[in-house]
């Protein structure tokens, strides 16, 4: 796949308020200051498109950008950041829910963890959800680049022996580093595969 254009389109602080569309939708998703909207802005090869801060927790609405006019890519709020209120953060979460719950035509969710770090709580709850509900995911590990090449292999094994006490399973594995590109070719040529089997289907 290439991207020949990608724009901003909306924020939404609701689901209902969304883009009502058919057009396919890939989510973007993980804990707060995990590199997300790097992520976005490296993939659609647009800097500052998605909004970067340094401050965790910054997305707080749902944000709609239309590539190629043929799909949507949508940053979601970030959870699991401790310094916003508890009841702030359950009305993110109960947002992100409903966007999964609600938005039929989400073909997958890009769950992006630090690559850095063990895998942590949150993460795998969140992941287990999916699982239970029977909606598709990929796990993607951001900022490679911060790690050896070592410490990168050490690091994957860690997490997928960690996830492979709930899954028989795992799902699609992704390596990124949004400094120098790395993983670009690998995410786009599997939002393609996503979207030749909704054709297919």
């Amino acid at each position: 796949m290439q991207i020949k254009k990608s724009e901003f389109e909306t924020s939404s602080a609701k689901v209902s308020q969304c883009p009502e569309t058919d057009l396919p939708e890939f989510a973007f998703i993980g804990r707060s200051n995990v590199g997300k909207s790097s992520l976005l802005n490296m993939i659609m090869q647009r800097k500052g498109l998605a909004k970067t801060a340094a401050t965790p927790g910054k997305t707080r609405l749902i944000n709609h950008f239309k590539v190629n006019d043929e799909l949507y890519f949508v940053d979601l709020p970030g959870y699991g950041y401790a310094k916003v209120a508890k009841t702030e953060r359950a009305a993110f979460m109960k947002m992100i829910y409903s966007y999964f719950e609600k938005r039929e035509n989400m073909l997958n969710a890009f769950v992006l963890v630090d690559s850095r770090h063990e895998a942590q709580k949150s993460d795998i709850e969140f992941m287990n959800w999916l699982g239970q509900h029977g909606i598709p995911f990929s796990v993607v590990m951001t900022k490679i680049d911060k790690l050896s090449s070592s410490d990168l292999n050490k690091s994957k094994l860690t997490y997928q022996k960690k996830m492979k006490e709930n899954w028989d399973t795992l799902p699609p594995f992704f390596y990124t580093s949004s400094s120098n590109r790395h993983g670009r070719d690998e995410l786009l040529t599997y939002i393609d595969y996503c979207l030749g089997l909704q054709k297919e289907g």
